[in-house]
Formats: C-alpha cells, sequence, structure tokens
C-alpha cells in the first residue's frame, strides 16, 4: 500500500515557519511523508498570516486552486490554520466561501492536529476550532525541521506592545515566556543531532522573562545559551527598540557565538508617526540607541523594517525616515507600504495620502537602502569573510551557499561535504544582494 503524504504551504514569519516544521512533525508521527507535489497528497494544510493584506489575498486565491483535487480525490484533506484564523469572523467567513475545506483551526492548537484530521474524516461538515489563548508549551511535540545545519527555537510565545497597525497581539495573544532550563535543553538536543546555529524566535525577545518568576532576562539566556558545546552560532529575532537594554547588548558584544547581527525595527523616522504606531520611542531616541550599538559592537550588521504611507504621513514624516536610513546605515531593510488591517487602531484613522504618492515615497526608500547596502557589499571585497555552509547555491551547479555572522549569502565552488562546516572565503565579486567568493579554508 502506497504511503500517505502531506504538504504545508506557509505564509509569514520565521514563528509561521517555525509552527509548519511542528505540524510536519506532528504527520511524520502519524505516518505521513512529505511532498512537494499536491496533486499526490493526502493532507494539504495552509499556514496563513494576517499582517498584510496581500497575504490574505494569496491565501484565498490558493485555496480555491485546490477545489478540483478535492473533487479528484474527495478523500483530501485540506486545512487552513495559523494567524488568519485567529481574527475574527475569519473561519466562519472561509468555510462559507471554502465549504471544500475540512479543517480550520489557529496558532494555539497546533498539537491538536491528529484529532482534527480524525474528525474531519468522519464529518461531512467543516472542522472549525479556534483556541482564544496560547496554552502551554508542549515540550514532547515533535518537529520536522527544514535544515539539518540551522535550527529556530522558540523562547516567548505572543506580544503586549500592541503597535496601533498590527494585528499579532489580538491573533498570537499576550506574551508568554517559555522556561529558560526548557529553552537550554532543546539547544542542547539540537547540538547532539549536529545543528550549528540556532535562532532565537519571539514577536519581542527582548521582553523575554518579564512575564516570568525566574528573574532570566534575555540577556542571561543568551550567555547560558553560549556555554552550549557544539553550537557555533546564535542569532535572535525580533527585538523591539523600547526593550533592547545596555545588558542585552553587553551580552551581544561579550558572548562568543552570539552573531553581531541585530533585526531592529524603527518602522518609521518620525517620532510624530512613531507615535501614532504607539511604538514608545522616539526618533532620537532610536538613533541614540543605534549610536550605542555601534560602539560596543562595531562590526554590527544591522536590518529593519520601515512602513511608508502609513495614516497621515506627510512629507516631512517621510523626510525623517530617510533620514534615519541614511544615519543607521542599514545592511538590509524590509519595506512596505502601509497595510490597513481590520481590528487594529490604526484602521480607523484617517488616510488622505493617495497610492501613487505611497509607492513613489516607497521606490525613493529603496533605492537609497539599496544604494547603502551594495556600498557596505563592495567594502568587503577582498576580504576574507567565515561562512557556515548551508546547502547548494541558487546559482547553478557546482557552487555552495552559505551566510557569514553578520547575515550576507556567500555563493562559492565547493561539494556537499561542506555543509554544516565553517570556511574562509576569499570574497571576490560582492553585489548588491549576496556575495561571490573562492574557498579558502575549511575549519
Amino acid at each position: 500500500m502506497d504511503s500517505k503524504k502531506f504538504t504545508i504551504v506557509t505564509y509569514g514569519c520565521q514563528m509561521n515557519e517555525h509552527d509548519s516544521e511542528k505540524m510536519a512533525g506532528i504527520l511524520s508521527d502519524m505516518g505521513y511523508e512529505w511532498t512537494e507535489d499536491k496533486a499526490e497528497a493526502d493532507v494539504i494544510l495552509f499556514n496563513t498570516c494576517c499582517v498584510r493584506e496581500h497575504a490574505e489575498q494569496r491565501v484565498y486565491g490558493n485555496i480555491g486552486m485546490l477545489k478540483p483535487l478535492k473533487q479528484v480525490n474527495p478523500d483530501l484533506i485540506i486545512g487552513v490554520c495559523g494567524c488568519m484564523m485567529q481574527q475574527e469572523g475569519m473561519a466562519q467567513k472561509l468555510a462559507q466561501t471554502f465549504p471544500f475545506v475540512d479543517i480550520i483551526f489557529g496558532t494555539h492548537n497546533l498539537n491538536e492536529l491528529p484529532k482534527l484530521i480524525d474528525e474531519a474524516k468522519a464529518s461531512k461538515f467543516t472542522v472549525v476550532d479556534i483556541h482564544e489563548q496560547d496554552h502551554e508549551f508542549d515540550e514532547s511535540m515533535p518537529i520536522r525541521r527544514a535544515s539539518k545545519v540551522s535550527a529556530w527555537v522558540t523562547v516567548m510565545y505572543g506580544c503586549n506592545n500592541f503597535c496601533t497597525y498590527c494585528i499579532v497581539p489580538y491573533v498570537r495573544g499576550r506574551e508568554h515566556s517559555r522556561r529558560a532550563d526548557d529553552i537550554v535543553n532543546e539547544v542542547k538536543e539540537l547540538a547532539d543531532q549536529g545543528y550549528k546555529e540556532i535562532t532565537l524566535l519571539g514577536q519581542n525577545v527582548n521582553s523575554y522573562g518579564k512575564d516570568s518568576d525566574e528573574k532570566v532576562e534575555f540577556a542571561d539566556l543568551l550567555r547560558m545559551l553560549d556555554d552550549i558545546e557544539g553550537v557555533e552560532r546564535i542569532r535572535f529575532t525580533t527585538s523591539h527598540p523600547k526593550d533592547l537594554s545596555d545588558n542585552l547588548i553587553y551580552a551581544m558584544r561579550d558572548c562568543k557565538k552570539v552573531c553581531h547581527q541585530l533585526h531592529l525595527p524603527v518602522q518609521s523616522g518620525s517620532t510624530r508617526i512613531l507615535r501614532r504606531m504607539n511604538r514608545h520611542y522616539t526618533k532620537e531616541g532610536y538613533l541614540e540607541l543605534v549610536e550605542k550599538i555601534k560602539a560596543n559592537i562595531p562590526d554590527i550588521a544591522l536590518s529593519t523594517d520601515i512602513i511608508v504611507g502609513f495614516p497621515g504621513e506627510t512629507d516631512e514624516d517621510f523626510e525623517d525616515t530617510l533620514d534615519v536610513v541614511r544615519r543607521a546605515q542599514y545592511d538590509l531593510a524590509y519595506t512596505f507600504i502601509y497595510s490597513k488591517r481590520s481590528g487594529t487602531p490604526a484602521a480607523k484613522l484617517e488616510d488622505p495620502t493617495p497610492r501613487e504618492i505611497k509607492q513613489q515615497r516607497l521606490q525613493r526608500l529603496i533605492d537609497l537602502q539599496t544604494a547603502i547596502t551594495r556600498e557596505k557589499n563592495q567594502r568587503l571585497n577582498g576580504a576574507v569573510v567565515e561562512v557556515l555552509v548551508e546547502g547548494p547555491s541558487r546559482n547553478g551547479k557546482g557552487q555552495m551557499m552559505g551566510r557569514t555572522a553578520g547575515n550576507k549569502v556567500v555563493n562559492f565552488e565547493g561539494d556537499a561535504s561542506l555543509i554544516g562546516k565553517l570556511v574562509d572565503v576569499l570574497i571576490t565579486e560582492p553585489s548588491t544582494w549576496f556575495l561571490n567568493g573562492r574557498l579558502m579554508n575549511v575549519k
């Protein structure tokens, strides 16, 4: 008898990617095998995101395309889960629009997937199971990790910040930190399994421990993990500027395995807009923080998120954003036009700026950041950088790909025996979005 197969389509952030790894682990334990081909799958799951409207529209379009598969194979289980389903009324709307969907569930009950599949097989109607709040983390939940080199580890769930544009606190719930010992044990197990790089995940990792009685701050957790043998690199995301403490900066500076790379979303360079966003810092305060980080960690690689066209943004506000980009000198910036999310305070704000103006601003921002990124990468021409090899390069046959501690992609000639190893690469051809080089040394 042919084995049962599954596939998962994931939208959104690293937290969603890691949730998909957990569901893949559960399905693997149930006897299912992974497939890339939806046509041969027995279970298809869409793990959704609701941060931007575009992601929602893609979900609707792709779910609709599954109807012919369901008609050919009535036993096919189609499930939709994730942040989008946690929004009020969304699950019911989706069930009505796509009655051929079998399971709809949220972000808080992934561990109940086997039960939901059994219920769907026994029911003629869509099984909807949305929990309002996260349960205790199931430390025994199996995980089928996408990489053999790098692993994500969740350190906390939820968010207490309630930025006016953001739907995350409403769909992910309030902050809840995992116990430090459980995180340490998970990382030790990953090190024993041969993982070389760990990325710690949280909607705001800087808040780690504030809801706990353990009195372990995020900086303390980094120091604990820095002592684990076998792990070569530690990263984390995402950091909120208002909670980035001196202690955390010093931990990044002093810990040998913590990468000198930081994602620090600014969202806007205008203090007035930041206030409307409920971000709890000013333009000046953010730039002072950047200066403090660079003074302690001169080789820091900074990245950021920026929203263009937030309701009420003027030309002057946008010029403030460009000023921050010039002064912060980011290595990379993720830039977006504001996306109105129903249920957030910002959705009620007047937004008189025409779409064309927002698009023009976005292009100016992209052009500025592209020039900065290109210039920063050009400085690496002729430099030897340490790279953790992840796998084959997208550039073609005979090339491998890895990342520097600063998270820059490096391509070079090599073979699969290098995967998971630290190597030295001489940069011979820097470009805007990646670096090409020549292998010099295997460590």
